[in-house]
């Protein structure tokens, strides 16, 4: 499902006339902000619930390099969810649809009163059940990675 599509801006172009790694982060979480959005939890809904959602952990691959003004597509699929927390694999692309990057996300729903994990409000729930989810089998490669150098035998 696509969240977002955004241009890459001067600001973000480092001193190698690329988008430095930083902005790649931001995007992602650009696209958290409209996953959040597309369930119900824009400025209006985490109000009524008294609820947003925090990131736990994520996983971020670059796999290509964005320039100035190229236009970005973020997309998302869940991994796997239960009633308070969300597994989520988002993708960056261009609009040819080259993966640029990759980001595999542990997010928390949080009680905004008690500052706790709760479980998600009945109707941002629904929403949630409405996104795409990875087929069992089918997980994206990237996804459940490990960070580390090859074993040498």
């Amino acid at each position: 499902m696509a969240l977002l599509q955004i241009d890459v801006a001067p600001e973000w172009v480092d001193y190698n006339g690329h988008m430095n790694d930083a902005e790649y982060a931001r995007v992602f979480s650009l696209g958290v902000d409209a996953l959040m959005a597309s369930i119900g939890l824009d400025d209006a809904g985490r109000n009524q619930h008294g609820y947003t959602i925090y990131t736990l952990e994520t996983h971020l691959c670059y796999r290509r390099e964005a320039h100035q003004g190229q236009t970005l597509v973020v997309d998302v699929t869940v991994l796997a969810r239960d009633q308070k927390r969300l597994h989520v694999f988002m993708q960056m692309s261009d609009t040819q649809g080259e993966v640029l990057a990759t980001s595999e996300q542990m997010l928390m729903g949080i009680d905004t009163q008690t500052g706790r994990p709760a479980p998600f409000p009945d109707a941002v729930a629904s929403l949630i059940e409405t996104l795409p989810c990875v087929v069992e089998d089918d997980w994206p490669e990237s996804a459940g990675r490990r960070i580390g150098l090859p074993k040498r035998h």
